[in-house]
């Protein structure tokens, strides 16, 4: 199923000043990615109840308390997905509990759970939105996290991220019992649409190569320099992005393209990643390299890590088109990367040896699928499906990549 896109009268998030002056408790709901609502004065939290209460309300009485409540998760549009999130409240009265700790930042409120686990997901449901609210309410300002889902290996996984958003402890809003004054509170997280960031939707003008510095200020600190990783000067790197088992999207002659590749000049250097993988040498890695090749998958979320100018190729199975453009292509190009993109014929896919080539799966996907992106499109298409590149006419593709790859390599290192 997919969301809505986002219309052309999409505008900024309404500030409390912007949308209602006199009330205390505000709510923007008009998007189709998310809500986000937001105290804007002093509150605490009762994380035993979910709840954040209004101290010292003065718009409303205790017989008819302001009451909101909201999932922060910006898939708002999936039915199947909000129900598992958290819902946070937001309320004005009656009095809340008596404040354990005292916060001199303010609160941003959100969930890491949904799709959270995986890696494309991670990033397009969480760190984006986050990056984005962050810079839209809270620009040069501390804030805290209080975060439901909070599971110990995300925030292993991802603690150079989290670090670098906030110095301070995380509050998780599962166990935590004490209670915690903020002078404001924003719930929700704010989201332009699948790996997007629209400057048009911010106060700041912010765009994704502003999120790929941050993530270098998160991951590129004391790194080794691109040569140390590449010691020969004369050949670019290209890292080549690899699946394996059953998962689908599986590229069978991995080998004889990583052959190829050398022979026209290349040093390659395989890359499979697993939950396991250190974000810090992946990091290292990518952003030492001078061009990527992938099939469309969620390790192509690597390619957040390529340098702006590297050279970017996704292979595009049959009937992963729409995914491939809205997932990768725009974020890409958005971070100033050289994009390319081959798209496998009939011959090239696996599903040829399970339908015949005239079938419209085969032949016409586009067709085939229409706006029916439904879960046994996904699994044919997605699972059921590896690739055998024509490797005479990838050749033509790898030259190409070379010599944007060595243009990039003598201008940057």
């Amino acid at each position: 199923m997919r969301p809505k896109s986002i219309s052309k009268t999409e505008t900024l998030p309404l500030s409390p000043q912007q949308s209602n002056p006199t009330k205390e408790i505000i709510c923007d709901r008009i998007h189709n990615f998310y809500d986000i609502c937001s105290i804007n004065g002093p509150t605490v939290l009762d994380p035993t109840k979910s709840t954040f209460f209004l101290m010292n309300p003065t718009s409303s009485t205790p017989q008819k308390p302001m009451v909101e409540k909201v999932r922060p998760y910006p898939r708002k549009w999936e039915s199947f997905t909000m129900p598992q999130i958290k819902e946070v409240t937001l309320i004005s009265g009656p009095l809340g509990p008596k404040c354990k700790i005292q916060h001199k930042a303010p609160a941003l409120v959100f969930s890491a759970g949904g799709y959270t686990g995986n890696f494309f997901h991670d990033f397009n449901d969480g760190f984006i939105p986050l990056f984005i609210t962050i810079n839209s309410i809270f620009p040069d300002q501390d804030i805290v996290f209080v975060i439901s889902k909070s599971r110990d290996w995300w925030l292993s996984r991802y603690i150079e991220i989290l670090r670098t958003f906030s110095k301070h402890p995380i509050i998780n809003l599962d166990n935590d019992t004490s209670t915690h004054c903020f002078p404001s509170v924003n719930v929700g997280m704010i989201s332009h649409g699948f790996m997007t960031i629209d400057p048009k939707l911010t106060p700041n003008s912010i765009t994704f190569t502003h999120f790929r510095a941050f993530l270098d200020k998160a991951y590129g600190q004391n790194q080794n320099h691109p040569s140390k990783l590449n010691p020969s000067k004369s050949r670019p790197l290209l890292v080549l992005a690899s699946r394996s088992g059953d998962v689908g999207r599986v590229l069978l002659n991995q080998n004889d393209l990583k052959f190829e590749a050398e022979k026209i000049g290349f040093n390659v250097i395989i890359f499979e990643p697993t939950p396991m993988t250190p974000l810090k040498e992946a990091y290292a890695l990518i952003n030492s390299s001078h061009a990527m090749i992938g099939i469309h998958g969620a390790a192509l979320t690597h390619s957040l890590f390529l340098r702006p100018g590297s050279v970017f190729v996704q292979v595009v199975p049959l009937g992963n088109e729409w995914v491939a453009q809205v997932c990768f292509e725009k974020s890409a190009r958005d971070m100033g990367l050289e994009y390319m993109e081959y798209r496998i014929k009939a011959e090239e896919s696996s599903l040829i040896e399970k339908y015949n080539k005239d079938d419209l799966k085969i032949k016409d996907p586009v067709a085939f699928r229409g706006k029916n992106w439904s879960p046994v499109v996904m699994s044919m298409y997605l699972k059921e499906q590896n690739v055998k590149l024509d490797l005479v006419r990838f050749r033509v593709y790898l030259k190409k990549v070379y010599k944007k790859a060595k243009k990039f390599m003598d201008k940057e290192g």
